[in-house]
């Protein structure tokens, strides 16, 4: 079974910066690609970034690049999501993921392990 436990979400001002951490248990972390999602009520879920499993590609939608850094440091089990620049849109309940393979993927059914989600809320 694999466990994954997000943290660093909060309240922030239009413009702050923050690092969400992503914990992971479980042996094959990595050897497998991770994600980040948002959803806000109402809404589906949303691809945030994606890295593959040895970190060297990775991807992100279009609204957050250039603000957005996702990284992993597969001896500490770990996935980052590091968000600069953060906009009132930004709001939302980030959920870490693990991807079913090894190379990024932007959808969730490519995903099989999901964390509870950390809270980021973004005042204007």
């Amino acid at each position: 079974q694999v466990q994954l436990v997000e943290s660093g979400g909060g309240l922030v001002q239009a413009g702050d910066s923050l690092r969400l951490s992503c914990a992971a248990s479980g042996r094959t972390f990595s050897i497998n690609a991770m994600g980040w999602f948002r959803q806000v009520p109402g809404k589906e879920r949303e691809f945030v970034a994606a890295i593959s499993w040895n970190g060297g590609d990775t991807f992100y939608t279009d609204s957050v690049k250039g603000r957005f850094t996702i990284s992993r440091d597969n001896a500490k089990n770990t996935v980052y999501l590091q968000m600069n620049s953060l906009k009132p849109e930004d709001t939302a309940v980030y959920y870490c993921a693990r991807g079913r393979y090894r190379h990024v993927v932007a959808t969730t059914n490519g995903y099989d392990y999901w964390g509870q989600g950390t809270q980021v809320t973004v005042s204007s």
